[in-house]
């Protein structure tokens, strides 16, 4: 079989690329995203590979000839940040996937399995076990929950539409896996969130939500009911998650580090719900309340049905899956691709650091040498600040994936280049980054800004900018070169940077085209969803 998975660089879709690579029944393998893994590295490495973003209309055409010759879709494509775009969420959750199964029956796939959620049902307040016959009006309150309603709803009118097309919904309860760590943490609890403590300290009584209760499945056993799902060629919805339940009292207990008595505090839910509210408004906090209803009011999930027709049984535990999960929350853990990427990212994989005997040679001038090390990576500091900040500001264009691979791409850098300060016995520079990062703060109040509005023009100049930027930090690598051997570096690791940095140019190079051609027009929108 030759299978074709849409939205293969997260959680579940890092998971299933592993499991099809397992199974003798799959000849090929097909991953698309929006932006491209690295990959040469596990899983990704087992795919071939392409970039499609699913919220634009135009993209059933690139989607059916992507689809052309297979015998199988995946589709796992899902926004989940940023929680306050909602009409951005909408379009790739619910949008993309009448995409992806428009393009399946254009390109005449015959089996199709889409990823909904135990976030589709509808609400309830008891923990009696629900089949899938149950009702899928989602949670209100939960953008999430209400998204995926309306997925199923794409999907009732499609098997109406095509009933010889065999479709599979799978509903899992939360997915975990220790590599999901620091994506989770960045969607859920923020950078600021101390979750390394969890490596040091077990604490004695956790804060849960009262009424918290839901289960759980790990990455891999939900991979393999997918798998299964298109090899049977399976029709209709399937539960999916571990057989335990993970109360309040079962999750303090984990993250406690006991295995049995009293671990939780129990939070009332009328005062938390306004206080999450609060701490995601004020950007504290990724997630929003809407989670917390969720969370509450999510039906528990009987899976007999997944273990009759897909002979489908979990191999992990909900409490074990949790556990593995919070190992990687403590340890940043993730995978090579940009929403899994690990909480600490630098490229010493790739651009390896001098080993910790170097020593710098007399014949270099070493207080010259820092600085000029120093004011590159304030410079590098400000970049990468901008780049997130465009990366932010225009993530529902056709050029968010080449903004979202610079930002990556720099990110890594600049914690290489601190890391590499660093290894020479130099200080991190304690004035010059600060400051700059303050310019390139005020940088951004321009008198053509619109207030409260992104400028059409603001893209233009924001990516001149930006590619001033990495023309200087090109030109630094180059004379970082000349100096490779004192440095203990091998001189091709910069000319691996120097590369890097061409290929940001040219990605840069496409945005500055996009935005060009529609920022001073006043004949048509300047940003509209699929131009």
């Amino acid at each position: 079989m030759r299978v074709v998975v849409v939205g293969a660089t997260g959680n579940a879709g890092s998971a299933v690329l592993e499991e099809l690579s397992d199974r003798e029944e799959i000849t090929s393998v097909l991953g698309l995203a929006r932006r491209l893994p690295e990959t040469a590295c596990e899983p990704f490495s087992h795919a071939e590979w392409a970039t499609v973003d699913i919220q634009f209309p135009d993209s059933v055409k690139t989607l059916t000839k992507l689809f052309s010759g297979a015998d199988a879709v995946i589709h796992l494509g899902w926004l989940i940040q940023p929680n306050s775009k909602r009409e951005l969420l909408r379009r790739v959750n619910v949008d993309g996937t009448e995409h992806v199964l428009k393009a399946a029956a254009e390109a005449s796939v015959n089996r199709i399995a889409v990823a909904s959620s135990v976030g589709a049902y509808s609400a309830v307040d008891d923990d009696q076990p629900r089949d899938e016959s149950w009702g899928t009006e989602g949670i209100s309150g939960s953008h999430y929950s209400e998204d995926k309603a309306a997925q199923e709803r794409v999907m009732d009118e499609f098997e109406a539409l095509h009933p010889d097309i065999a479709l599979a919904r799978l509903r899992p309860g939360l997915i975990f896996q220790a590599e999901a760590g620091a994506e989770i943490q960045r969607y859920f609890a923020g950078r600021l969130a101390p979750v390394q403590l969890l490596q040091k300290v077990s604490p004695p009584l956790v804060p849960i939500p009262h009424g918290i209760r839901t289960q759980a499945v790990h990455a891999r056993d939900v991979a393999k009911a997918y798998v299964e799902a298109i090899i049977r060629g399976a029709r209709g919805a399937f539960n999916i998650a571990s057989d335990d339940l993970l109360t309040g009292e079962a999750i303090a207990s984990i993250v406690s580090g006991r295995s049995a008595g009293r671990a939780s505090i129990a939070l009332p839910f009328p005062p938390l719900k306004p206080l999450v509210r609060a701490a995601h408004r004020a950007r504290v906090l990724p997630m929003d309340e809407g989670w917390l209803e969720m969370a509450r009011h999510a039906p528990v999930m009987d899976t007999s049905r997944a273990r009759s027709i897909l002979d489908w049984h979990p191999e992990a535990s909900g409490s074990d899956a949790l556990a593995e999960l919070l190992e990687g929350l403590a340890s940043g853990e993730g995978h090579g691709s940009i929403p899994l990427r690990p909480r600490s990212q630098s490229a010493t994989n790739e651009h390896p650091l001098p080993s910790p005997e170097h020593e710098l040679p007399s014949s270099i001038d070493a207080g010259l040498l820092r600085s000029y090390m120093a004011d590159h990576l304030a410079g590098a500091t400000a970049g990468l600040k901008r780049i997130q900040a465009m990366e932010g500001a225009f993530d529902d264009t056709a050029v968010y994936p080449q903004l979202s691979q610079v930002a990556d791409a720099i990110e890594s850098e600049h914690q290489w280049l601190s890391e590499l300060i660093q290894a020479q016995g130099f200080p991190r520079p304690v004035i010059a980054a600060p400051a700059l990062w303050l310019g390139e703060r005020l940088s951004r109040a321009k008198p053509y800004a619109r207030p409260l509005k992104r400028s059409p023009a603001a893209l233009v100049l924001e990516t001149e900018l930006m590619m001033a930027a990495v023309t200087a930090k090109r030109q630094g690598w180059e004379v970082l070169s000349d100096y490779a051997d004192e440095l203990g570096i091998e001189a091709s690791v910069f000319d691996r940077l120097v590369e890097a940095a061409d290929d940001q140019r040219k990605d840069l190079g496409e945005v500055h085209t996009y935005a060009r051609q529609r920022a001073f027009r006043t004949d048509r929108a300047t940003f509209v969803p699929g131009e």
